[in-house]
């Protein structure tokens, strides 16, 4: 495990989705207790394709830079590092599904063009994040306790970059036709659940994006 990656910088975002899911699981099983009827509980949707966002350019929190590109997962040792930070519950909870050798998009994110930069290789699967137990970095969480941690992270190693850049607004042509019309991206996370830094994608949602590489800019 690489010291000091920052991988985990942009993954901090809130999501207001956790609340309404639970509310709204809430009042289903409510509806289905009145109605009399039994509810059968459904296993979540296994993925086994994913996309990761880190922010790639500069910016300081409590003194300390965030920053962490494609580049800087590239010149780590074994190009691989410790995918740390996260703290958005759905975010973990979608990095404790992943498996060793499932694919990631690297996803620059707030900067001045967002968009997926290359392809990464989950390499370990889900453990205990340090970065929470530590006072001075900026994902410390005091609520969290060794003995019963909150969050967890995974390894994951550069594989390539894309032959060409794709940029978030492009990527939005594309889900907006196919919302329209049909199509692989109709109901792509990035855009349905927007704000989570770690998102699930279908195997015909990851082809269909990675083909672009060898297309013109739409």
């Amino acid at each position: 495990m690489p010291p000091k990656t920052r991988a985990g910088a942009s993954k901090r975002a809130a999501n207001s989705d956790d609340d309404g899911e639970k509310v709204g699981s809430k009042r289903k099983a409510a509806a289905s207790v009145e109605s009399g009827k039994s509810e059968e509980r459904s296993e979540p949707p296994q993925y086994c394709r994913w996309l990761m966002k880190s922010e790639p350019e500069s910016r300081f929190e409590n003194g300390i830079d965030v920053k962490f590109g494609i580049e800087d997962l590239k010149a780590l040792p074994d190009q691989t590092g410790c995918w740390d930070g996260v703290r958005n519950y759905q975010a973990r909870n979608f990095m404790r599904q992943m498996k060793n050798e499932q694919l990631a998009f690297f996803y620059h994110s707030n900067c001045k063009e967002p968009g997926i930069a290359g392809v990464m290789k989950i390499v370990k699967e889900a453990y205990v994040d340090h970065t929470q137990f530590d006072k001075k970095d900026v994902h410390f969480d005091a609520n969290s306790k060794p003995d019963n941690p909150k969050w967890s992270m995974v390894d994951v190693q550069y594989q390539r970059m894309l032959k060409r850049f794709l940029p978030l607004s492009e990527l939005k042509k594309y889900h907006l036709q196919h919302r329209a019309k049909g199509g692989p991206l109709k109901d792509m996370a990035l855009f349905t659940r927007a704000r989570l830094s770690v998102q699930p994608l279908t195997t015909e949602e990851f082809d269909f994006v990675l083909s672009l590489e060898d297309e013109e800019p739409l």
